[in-house]
């Protein structure tokens, strides 16, 4: 019977559970979206969110605390840095899991994992790419001018209508 096993063994011991873990953890903080399987990806919501939520108070202790569970100083500095920015005012749920089907292989349930802040397409607040038009635009000269003659041109006509 499996009471009070809370988390997902993976099918690994434990060393080798927590080394995935943490490099997993660490290609998701250096490319912000990760494609691996729906119980790995699962897995890795458990073992990051707690990690981003630390990263928000930057003391030295939060950073050796972080350090212990990742084992990269560069993904340390990169969470401290930018991603705990990104995330300072959202009070949990830091990554978003999107099912995409299952693998060609073997068949197994494949899920995208990914910083609910860096996607844009679903964060309706972040930044839109301004767009140039390829067309000329007239001066603003030449639209002064070309709006005193319209308005001449019709206080004339309604002169002579009267």
């Amino acid at each position: 019977m499996r009471h009070g096993k809370k988390f997902n063994h993976l099918g690994r011991k434990t060393a080798h559970r927590k080394a995935m873990l943490s490099n997993m953890a660490c290609s998701l903080i250096e490319h912000k979206r990760i494609n691996t399987t729906l119980a790995k990806a699962k897995a890795l919501r458990q073992y990051v969110e707690p990690i981003i939520t630390k990263s928000k108070d930057d003391t030295t202790h939060n950073r050796r605390m972080v350090f212990k569970y990742l084992k990269n100083k560069y993904m340390v500095a990169e969470l401290f840095k930018n991603v705990a920015v990104k995330v300072a005012d959202r009070p949990g749920g830091y990554l978003r899991i999107i099912k995409l089907g299952n693998r060609l292989g073997d068949n197994a349930e494949m899920a995208m994992v990914e910083f609910v802040d860096y996607n844009e397409i679903y964060n309706p607040n972040a930044k839109k790419k301004k767009t140039t038009r390829r067309s000329r635009k007239k001066k603003t000269e030449d639209i002064v001018e070309a709006t005193e003659t319209k308005t001449e041109e019709t206080s004339e006509e309604t002169k002579t209508e009267k």
